[in-house]
């Protein structure tokens, strides 16, 4: 199983040695999260401390920035981390669209399957010199002088993931994608009842390979050296799921487990911030948890043949050695993915 971590965000100069050490303990990949920070500078100093490691904005919120923005970043990450870049992607809900972007919002699964489409039509012109002449329901594409253009690369073609919650969005990923980011409020019954069955059906509607698309498993991973660090580890994230259980998109996944009432509540109980009324089993059902010597087996449990990839950070000050250790273990647990098919 493949193993993320997250770059420290806030201050751009402990980027490029955060990920630096993150590649020498054996992470296959690091990763930023667009929220009150840059999503795309600090794996811009990342590209350039490191040699192997995947870099991955898990997400960018798509419909605020222009398909050609979005291109312009992904490409010049892609060229000068020599092919190691990974495009996440996401719609964000309405209200943030609307409210803190101030864009007008519409369907976000084909919506964000056309923003896609556009976003490689522009990386081809750029790589082949084919004209850009896209015309998709939301977007279309048709001026792209030289002088507007960046150098080809000579590299594959950015992959592109996405966050999906919902089955069409699931079935978009499917087809139109290279992986999937699942939601932190993502079940092990949830992945295998509901998430995969849809994603599927994506792929057969465009012939696309479960080895070259990469699940991103969602729930949370909490682990420490001592029972006190993991307690602590699940309060915080107690305190998350419950934040995420609150809100009304989720109520499906809530659904599948009889959590529907519990949903209700956290809605009504948001406004008066009382996230310790939520119980400790509920937590469980979204956090792989356990000790250093116990988390591997636990991941297993939680993800193992289901999702290829995990987000894991460690606490402040776990020695290298001991990351090392834990990773080779996890990264042990067999994976569907082999590879992103991202010829041209």
């Amino acid at each position: 199983m493949r193993v993320f971590t997250m770059l420290p965000m806030r201050r751009w100069r402990e980027a490029g040695p955060a990920a630096a050490a993150a590649e020498a303990a054996g992470f296959d990949a690091v990763m930023t999260a667009e929220l009150g920070h840059d999503v795309f500078t600090p794996l811009a100093f990342a590209a350039l401390a490191t040699e192997r490691i995947e870099l991955t904005p898990s997400i960018v919120v798509a419909f605020p920035r222009s398909p050609t923005i979005t291109a312009s970043q992904a490409w010049d990450l892609q060229a000068n981390s020599l092919g190691r870049f990974v495009l996440g992607l996401g719609s964000q809900v309405k209200g943030h669209n609307e409210r803190r972007f101030g864009i007008a919002w519409s369907a976000p699964a084909p919506r964000l399957k056309d923003y896609v489409r556009a976003l490689r039509a522009i990386w081809r012109c750029w790589e082949t010199g084919e004209k850009l002449d896209y015309h998709g329901e939301h977007y279309k594409l048709t001026l792209m002088t030289p002088d507007f253009s960046p150098e080809p690369t000579g590299l594959p073609m950015v992959p592109v993931t996405i966050a999906a919650v919902g089955e069409v969005m699931l079935r978009v990923a499917g087809e139109a994608c290279d992986g999937v980011r699942l939601h932190p409020i993502c079940s092990r019954r949830y992945v295998q009842e509901v998430a995969l069955p849809r994603i599927a059906e994506g792929m057969a509607r465009s012939g696309r390979r479960r080895a070259n698309f990469d699940v991103f498993g969602g729930s949370f991973v909490v682990t420490g050296p001592d029972a006190k660090t993991v307690a602590e580890g699940l309060e915080a994230a107690r305190k998350r799921i419950a934040f995420y259980a609150s809100t009304r998109t989720y109520a499906p996944i809530l659904a599948l487990h009889g959590l529907e009432d519990l949903g209700a509540k956290l809605h009504r109980m948001s406004v008066a911030g009382r996230w310790h009324e939520m119980s400790a089993e509920v937590v469980h059902i979204f956090a792989a948890c356990g000790t250093y010597g116990a988390i591997a087996a636990a991941i297993e449990g939680r993800y193992g043949g289901l999702a290829d990839a995990i987000e894991l950070n460690f606490p402040a000050g776990a020695p290298a050695g001991l990351q090392r250790e834990l990773l080779t273990d996890i990264r042990r647990i067999p994976h569907r993915f082999e590879g992103f098919d991202t010829r041209w």
